[in-house]
């Protein structure tokens, strides 16, 4: 996972093996701006990360993976190997970004 600083707005810059976004340190919250190859826009509260990292974690040993619907019309499938890599990128944005852990 790589940390830079993004853009105009001089947030920090994280992008991982499946979601990349930045992090606001005044508002603190993560906004997805890539999920796979797909770009998107998502803004998430700590707590919302971290459910969607116990989700995640209880359901990465399924072996028919999972399904994440996009923009309430667009179903993106994830491997279970993705979902290890997801939750292995969920860790590291509450690791490295205050109020997340």
């Amino acid at each position: 996972m790589k940390t830079k600083t993004g853009g105009k707005t001089g947030m920090p810059w994280i992008e991982g093996r499946i979601i990349s976004g930045e992090y606001d340190n005044e508002m603190n919250v993560f906004t997805i701006q890539k999920f796979k190859q797909f770009f998107v826009e998502s803004v998430l509260q700590p707590h919302q990360l971290q459910h969607l990292s116990d989700y995640l974690k209880n359901h990465q040993n399924e072996e028919e993976g999972q399904l994440l619907i996009l923009y309430d019309q667009m179903p993106v499938k994830l491997s279970q190997e993705e979902i290890k890599q997801f939750i292995a990128d969920l860790d590291e944005i509450q690791s490295r970004c205050k109020g997340f852990s």
